[in-house]
């Protein structure tokens, strides 16, 4: 990723989430029951669907890894990976904090929970296999491998709320209730801005995988 694009994207998601926050607290009204604790939302939706796209990244860097062996593909996967164990960690913090005041415990064996928890575990064990002391073209084939396989579990995330019965909302596909528009627009905005910093952090992280290629090739070339 171009150096001056990724100053854009760091500057751009600086600056769109300073906006988010005043969408968050003074735009969107205050849901009825919940109070202010249901702002949580805004924070955990983007949240929980940039850590899907993160493994989807994942999913298709593995492919394009074992068409072509391409390293920076292996890297890329690797990056995706990483910042995705990362949000859906930090997606399932935000809804433990959300159901302990929604549903009053802080969890529960919901389809939608339950499928993300096994997802964490399976890509948290897929960097745990990145992290193996095996030579690198066959680590990150073995790897390509875990990330393809991996995704299968991606799409019952996203869709467990509408294949099974759950307490967990399927916000947008709500057919009754739903979304007033001014939260609506917001969480909306929130997933976009989260995107940008999405982006940012892919391509720092990438970047810094690459150079740190460069020198361990470089440093085992002149032994």
């Amino acid at each position: 990723m171009p150096h001056s694009l990724l100053l854009c994207l760091i500057w751009g998601g600086a600056l769109s989430m300073a906006a988010c926050q005043w969408l968050i607290y003074v735009y969107a009204p205050t849901e009825a029951t919940m109070g202010i604790m249901q702002k949580i939302f805004y924070t955990h939706l983007p949240l929980a669907w940039w850590a899907l796209i993160s493994f989807f990244v994942v999913f298709l860097a593995s492919i394009a890894y074992l068409r072509t062996h391409n390293i920076l593909y292996d890297l890329w996967a690797k990056a995706a990976a990483e910042i995705g164990v990362l949000l859906s960690t930090l997606a399932l913090i935000t809804g433990s904090i959300w159901a302990r005041h929604s549903w009053g415990v802080w969890w529960t064996w919901d389809p939608r929970l339950t499928t993300t928890l096994i997802m964490w575990f399976i890509y948290a064990a897929y960097l745990i296999v990145r992290n193996l002391d095996l030579p690198q073209m066959r680590r990150a084939t073995i790897c390509s491998v875990l990330g393809i396989i991996a995704f299968l579990d991606v799409p019952l995330v996203f869709l467990s709320a509408r294949l099974w019965r759950s307490i967990h909302p399927a916000v947008f596909a709500s057919k009754e209730g739903g979304l007033e528009p001014e939260m609506k627009f917001t969480a909306i905005a929130c997933v976009l801005c989260f995107g940008m910093v999405w982006l940012a952090l892919l391509g720092i992280r990438q970047k810094y995988l690459a150079q740190q290629h460069t020198v361990e090739t470089y440093c085992l070339r002149e032994e």
